[in-house]
């Protein structure tokens, strides 16, 4: 009898344990939500450079509560999208120059050794995602959908650095990424841009389906400096 009210008791306690991990998930869940829905506002230009964000109307607008925003928020200012101004409040932060040209320095020492080891790694999956994402690309472009072009260009970026098969590399190109795609609303409209950056994504692609590790690295290099040469014109 003890024995079964032992087992009893044990029973209780997994299943509390696990109805308070349940109970956590959507908190989880809520935060990551509003992340993503803020960050895509920032990138896209929803919320404009400099502009004041407050925490209460995210929040109404999003339909999510104040702590997973505020948290959304913690975590987007350590990724440099916002910035906390005494008596201001959080602002999304500024397009200057400088800072810009700072970070295309840090894509091109990352995102070229990147390319090589895509090349080097890359498996029958990887190529068929970035196969994947290079025909839907092209339908955008015929379809000048911007939004989409923008969204196909962050995630070619994603699944090639995945094809690195190193993930903390994976997440500083993630990182720097999503922070270069403000300029596709701020400045890169005409379809000359969108069909010359598409054709160096295939350019990239070949060397890397092709096992051309110097290939692929070249390719990133004339394609982040076509990127730097784009930025100092546009800002």
């Amino acid at each position: 009898m003890k024995q079964l009210q032992r087992k009893a008791a044990a029973a209780r306690k997994v299943g509390a344990t696990g109805a308070t991990a349940r109970r956590r998930l959507p908190r989880q869940s809520l935060r990551d939500a509003a992340y993503e829905a803020i960050k895509l506002r920032i990138i896209t230009c929803k919320f404009k450079p400099g502009e004041c964000i407050n925490e209460a109307s995210v929040a109404e607008l999003l339909g999510y509560g104040r702590t997973p925003v505020h948290q959304a928020l913690d975590r987007l200012m350590l990724e440099e999208m916002v910035e906390v101004i005494p008596r201001k409040g959080v602002i999304v932060k500024p397009v200057i120059l400088h800072d810009v040209m700072q970070m295309i320095d840090v894509r091109m020492v990352n995102e070229t050794h990147c390319a090589r080891l895509a090349a080097a790694r890359a498996d029958d999956t990887h190529i068929k995602a970035l196969t994947d994402v290079l025909n839907r690309a092209r339908q955008a472009i015929a379809g000048r959908d911007v939004h989409a072009m923008m969204m196909l260009d962050r995630e070619f970026h994603l699944q090639l650095a995945a094809a690195s098969n190193n993930f903390e590399l994976a997440e500083v190109l993630r990182k720097l990424n999503e922070r270069s795609l403000r300029f596709w609303f701020i400045s890169f409209n005409t379809p000359d841009h969108h069909r010359n950056f598409q054709e160096q994504h295939e350019a990239i692609f070949a060397a890397v389906r092709d096992r051309d590790a110097a290939g692929a690295e070249s390719a990133m290099r004339a394609h982040i400096d076509a990127f730097r040469r784009s930025v100092a014109r546009h800002l």
